[in-house]
């Protein structure tokens, strides 16, 4: 009988197939490697299940130990399948950028969580590789696996992907693309494909902002693909070309796959397709290209695939007048984002509200471009001149210190008419243009643009969410 002798048995063995309808004005043909068919629904599966039988085998893992791990999800399901398996305890840690649903899946499979700020940098006590080494050293017989550093991670595709890709293919295969993460994918198959012909070309695709395309790991809203850090597991020599990709572009050609291909990709595989089809425009009928699409989209329902939270980041465009519509027609000289560090003295942010006619600020940490986590409230005129009116001295404290709430935020793309009634509860909105911080929206820009346009143009406008 064909049965299997436990879900471990069903890692790898992942099938292919030609992107026929997203890639169907290209002569380079472009096939994914679909990973999702794993039984955690992911290819973290495969190292998932190399780290640990390597942990038990040199006495790093005991019966009834605990196995601790950052993740952004994915690996913590093929550890938790594993531990599952096998009778251990499983902690996991996450960036709160993660989709519910990937939390309640960990959970799932009897996993505790615990969730961290992703505004933080690594070395920070919050931030969740410090929270994984702390409670590491505070729980007895625990074991953190490290994809970021252990040697087996891309040892797992060495000995599985590569091969798999290889025989799949025929030998035929010119380009492999994977997203950069833990490097552990394209630095396992990446030395076993180019063992095989050192002709093949190793392509990265990395989110904007990540190290790998050279950015300085700022956050991005794309999940478990980019890093704010160089892990060991990553092999620079064997990447021929590493292809940057923005939020945008990942989330909307995981949504165009979905949709035209049938096949449900989360938003790393947006990131890898995204990044194949630009290279596909540059090759010929000769070439064959694989993309490594990592999971299924069912992580990510709640965010990629939900029209509201795309709108609501400035991913998609509304019917009608649109919040686009107000900032095109404000002053063509009215700066972009203003904002104040959370370090900057209030007496500072008093000066630069006078100087650019604003009576409220965002208040982030960072340099421009912002990412949306980076924003951390706001500071208003009138609260600051109630306080000093009291306490002149307040005026010489840091903003952090008096700063308010965050502003609500609004995507570029929606109607004006849900700027109008967010601004019945709040003096302006931050716009948040493909999940940045772009500018900021008051009602007297709103009433500037009501004023020229036509009235029943604005009532009458739906906020039907564009099918991009």
């Amino acid at each position: 009988m064909d049965i299997a002798d436990s879900v471990l048995d069903l890692i790898g063995n992942t099938p292919m197939v030609r992107l026929r309808q997203v890639g169907k004005d290209l002569a380079c043909p472009v096939v994914v490697k679909v990973e999702l068919t794993n039984p955690g629904g992911s290819s973290k599966d495969r190292p998932a299940l190399t780290m640990i039988e390597h942990a038990e085998k040199d006495g790093l893992l005991k019966p009834g130990g605990t196995i601790i791990e950052p993740t952004s999800g994915n690996t913590g399901v093929g550890l938790a399948i594993v531990a599952a398996q096998r009778g251990y305890r499983c902690i996991f840690v996450v960036t709160d950028k993660v989709a519910p649903e990937k939390v309640d899946l960990l959970k799932a499979y009897g996993a505790e969580v615990v969730v961290c700020p992703v505004a933080v940098p690594p070395e920070d006590p919050d931030s969740y590789y410090s929270t994984a080494e702390r409670l590491v050293a505070e729980t007895p017989d625990a074991f953190r696996p490290n994809q970021y550093a252990n040697p087996t991670n891309p040892l797992s595709h060495f000995e599985t992907t590569g091969p798999e890709i290889w025989d799949q293919t025929d030998g035929r295969i010119t380009h492999f693309v994977a997203g950069a993460g833990t490097g552990g994918t394209l630095t396992g198959v990446g030395r076993y494909l180019k063992a095989k012909n050192p002709d093949v070309q190793i392509v990265a695709a990395d989110p904007e902002g990540s190290v790998y395309s050279g950015g300085s790991g700022r956050p991005y809203l794309v999940e478990g693909v980019g890093e704010d850090f160089w892990p060991t597991t990553y092999d620079p020599a064997l990447v021929d070309r590493v292809i940057a990709v923005s939020d945008h572009d990942s989330f909307l050609t995981a949504r165009r796959v979905s949709r035209e291909e049938g096949l449900l990709i989360g938003g790393s595989g947006g990131t890898a397709v995204a990044a194949s089809l630009r290279l596909a425009e540059e090759l010929t009928a000769e070439d064959l290209v694989v993309v490594l699409v990592p999971d299924s989209g069912r992580g990510y329902l709640s965010r990629v695939f939900n029209d509201e939270w795309m709108a609501g980041y400035g991913f998609l465009t509304a019917e009608g007048p649109t919040v686009a519509d107000v900032l095109a027609a404000k002053d063509a000289h009215t700066p972009g984002l203003v904002y104040v560090q959370p370090g900057d003295s209030v007496r500072a942010a008093v000066a630069l509200m006078h100087r650019h006619d604003v009576s409220q600020l965002p208040v982030a940490k960072g340099e421009m471009p912002l990412a949306a986590a980076e924003v951390m409230g706001s500071i208003d005129e009138l609260r600051i001149m109630e306080a000093a009116f009291g306490d002149n001295s307040m005026l010489e404290r840091s903003v952090e210190d008096v700063m308010s709430p965050k502003m609500p935020t609004i995507g570029i793309g929606q109607p004006v008419e849900l700027a109008v009634q967010l601004l019945d509860l709040a003096p302006a909105l931050l716009v948040l243009d493909g999940g940045r911080p772009r500018t900021v929206v008051a009602r007297a820009d709103l009433l500037s643009f009501l004023s020229a346009d036509s009235p029943s143009e604005v009532n009458g406008s739906k906020a039907e969410t564009s099918r991009l």
